[in-house]
């Protein structure tokens, strides 16, 4: 009877999404961050970018799901469902929010390129771990697969950093 009401089955799903660097500055497998929770996949695969400028920008058009009350990282969830972390350095949550910035909240939609969170680098360079980046997809089950950039610097919102391949 739904059927009938609703129509045909919705056929043009997508297939996969491109994920584009949140940030510009040098790619960082995660196998090389120096933190073994991103390092060994803990919460999911992706890719880090330590960046080069304090910028962190919608790598796709989302809603964002999460913005830490510390401003250190930012949630979101794409069109396909794929739900993103960008979590900014590593043991920056202890700055309690210094330094940081946020330009959206959760609840808000965001376009590709729309900034998220603006930060000051040397300051995280002088009170964090790291300033490297990770984009992890949180529910990575949800897909067949994620293929990565073989590209070693990433320009924000050009360079291609993974596409999600939905099962």
């Amino acid at each position: 009877m739904f059927k009938k009401l609703f129509g045909k089955k919705e056929t043009n799903q997508i297939k996969e999404e491109v994920v584009t660097a949140p940030a510009t500055g040098k790619v960082v497998p995660l196998s090389q961050v120096p933190d073994p929770v991103f390092a060994e996949k803990m919460m999911g695969d992706g890719l880090a970018i330590d960046p080069s400028e304090g910028v962190i920008a919608a790598p796709v058009d989302a809603e964002v799901i999460q913005v830490f009350p510390t401003k250190h990282a930012v949630g979101l969830k794409t069109a396909t469902g794929a739900e993103l972390l960008i979590h900014i350095g590593l043991e920056t949550v202890s700055m309690n929010g210094e330094g940081f910035e946020t330009h959206v909240s959760a609840g808000d939609k965001v376009k590709k390129g729309q900034k998220l969170v603006s930060f000051d680098l040397p300051l995280i360079r002088e009170k964090a771990k790291s300033t490297i980046t990770p984009i992890i997809v949180t529910n990575g089950d949800l897909f067949e697969g994620l293929a990565q950039t073989t590209e070693t610097q990433a320009v924000l919102g050009e360079t291609n950093l993974f596409t999600l391949k939905v099962k």
